[in-house]
């Protein structure tokens, strides 16, 4: 078994969370509410190899692809891999036609920036792509809890865009 992520193979690089949250920082006071999107859009865009990264973990790991795996041990393996790519560690929840994703370390949040709402935009992408490819469904992504706002942990929830909007619009609670 691999302890170790071999980043320019997967297309990766290695970027300190100072320098991300510095860049998220700069996006939002200079491009203002637009740069959440940048920061999704960006997220989004660079999933795929994240995922393909995964895809290649699990085969150095002797586990089959993240489809095929129990419940119990993709959480642990997805929860370990986010890991060694320095995101953090992750507890996935699923929660009937809903997932919520926390993270107590998360590697985008700053938990010194003060922010008003919660602020893991690219997280939002990357988890928007990524988990939709293992779901084989398009899937959308609210961060209900932040670090970067105060909060905890930092909390998403993954499901349909329906099921999203309802959440967002406070017709229904996680």
């Amino acid at each position: 078994m691999t302890g170790t992520i071999d980043l320019a193979t997967n297309g990766m690089v290695a970027l300190s969370r100072e320098a991300l949250s510095a860049l998220r920082g700069a996006l939002v006071r200079d491009g203002g509410p637009g740069a959440v999107a940048y920061l999704q859009e960006a997220g989004y865009a660079g999933a795929a190899p994240l995922h393909e990264g995964f895809r290649r973990w699990l085969a150095d790991r002797g586990h089959g692809a993240p489809e095929g795996l129990g419940l119990q041990t993709f959480r642990e393996e997805a929860s370990a891999y986010f890991r060694t790519a320095g995101w953090g560690s992750l507890d996935i929840d699923p929660q009937q036609d809903l997932a919520v994703i926390e993270s107590t370390d998360w590697g985008e949040a700053d938990p010194t920036s003060g922010l008003d709402f919660p602020g893991c935009h690219l997280t939002a992408g990357i988890f928007a792509d990524f988990f939709g490819r293992i779901a084989d469904a398009p899937l959308a992504v609210l961060e209900v809890e932040c670090r970067s706002s105060g909060g905890r942990a930092c909390r998403f929830v993954l499901g349909a865009p329906e099921a999203l909007t309802e959440i967002y619009e406070g017709r229904r609670t996680v």
